[in-house]
C-alpha cells in the first residue's frame, strides 16, 4: 500500500549519482509547493512526494502521527543516505527520521517547525488554534476550510475553484489527525539529534515561530542558523533563491 502510493505520487529529478534531497511538506500543503526550490536544485537528485491524506496521497489514510509519518520517508529514502528538509510540520518529520535513522539522515532543514506541545506556544497560533477549539463533533472538513480561510483569507478562499476548495477540505481528516498528534508531546529528543542541522527561519515570521527556530539552534548539537531576509512562513514559495541556497548548505555541512 505505501509503496504504490510513493511509486505513484513521489517525484524524483536530478543525477542518480548526485547527493539526494529528500522534501517534506507542511500541514494542509502538497509536494508542488517546492517546485520552485527544486528547479533551482537541479544538479542535485530531489524527491518531493504528498505526505499520507494530502493530495495524491488522499486515500492514504490514518495513523495522521509522527511516527507514521517518518515510516514513509524512511519508504520514500528507500535505504538511501539523504539531507531531508522539512517546512513547518514537516520539520518535525525531518527531526525525527533523524533520531531514528542517524546512518541515513545526513543532514536536515528545519524552516519553522511548530512546537504546539510545549507550555509557551500561543494558543491562538494558526491552524493549531482552529483545530484546538474545534467541537469532538465537528467535520474535520470544515475545521480544513477554516484553517484555509484564517491562512489565505476569505476572498482568496471564495476565489478557489470548487474542485480545489472540495480537495482542501477533503484534507481535513489528515489536517486534525496531525495536528492532534503533535500537541500531546514532543515527537523527537533533541538530545539524541547528532546529525548536523540548518534550523532556518522568515525574518517577516510569527514570533513563535522565531522562537522555536531560536529553541532548536541554542539546543541542538551541530546547529546553523539561517534567516531568510523579508520571507515569511512560506519562504519556500516566496524566496526560492535564498531557500535553496540553504538546501546547499545542508548538503555541504552533511557531506
Amino acid at each position: 500500500m505505501a509503496g504504490l502510493w510513493v511509486q505513484e505520487t513521489g517525484a524524483e529529478a536530478g543525477p542518480d549519482d548526485a547527493p539526494l534531497v529528500v522534501f517534506v511538506h507542511g500541514s494542509l500543503d502538497r509536494a508542488a509547493s517546492f517546485s520552485k526550490v527544486v528547479r533551482r536544485l537541479r544538479d542535485l537528485h530531489t524527491v518531493v512526494y504528498d505526505r499520507r491524506g494530502y493530495a495524491g496521497s488522499h486515500d492514504v489514510g490514518p495513523p495522521f502521527t509522527v511516527s507514521s509519518q517518518v515510516d514513509d520517508l524512511l519508504f520514500v529514502m528507500q535505504e538511501r543516505p539523504a539531507v531531508v528538509v522539512g517546512h513547518s510540520y514537516g520539520g518535525n518529520v525531518a527531526l525525527a527520521a533523524a533520531q531514528a535513522r542517524p546512518d541515513l539522515v545526513r543532514a536536515v532543514v528545519v524552516f519553522e517547525a511548530p512546537m504546539p506541545w510545549a507550555d509557551w506556544w500561543p494558543p491562538t497560533s494558526g491552524g493549531y488554534a482552529i483545530v484546538k477549539q474545534s467541537r469532538a463533533d465537528d467535520d474535520p472538513a470544515d475545521i480544513s476550510e477554516r484553517f484555509m480561510r484564517r491562512m489565505i483569507g476569505d476572498e482568496r478562499w471564495e476565489r478557489l475553484p470548487a474542485a480545489t476548495r472540495e480537495s482542501r477540505r477533503a484534507e481535513g481528516p489528515a489536517l486534525v489527525g496531525e495536528i492532534t498528534d503533535l500537541g500531546r508531546t514532543a515527537p523527537y529528543d533533541v538530545d539524541a539529534i547528532v546529525v548536523p542541522v540548518v534550523t532556518a527561519r522568515g525574518e517577516n515570521g510569527a514570533a513563535h515561530h522565531r522562537q522555536s527556530t531560536e529553541l532548536l539552534f541554542s539546543t541542538l548539537a551541530n546547529p546553523t542558523m539561517v534567516t531568510i531576509n523579508e520571507a515569511g512562513h512560506g519562504a519556500h514559495t516566496t524566496h526560492p533563491d535564498e531557500f535553496a541556497a540553504i538546501v546547499r548548505l545542508a548538503v555541504a555541512t552533511g557531506g
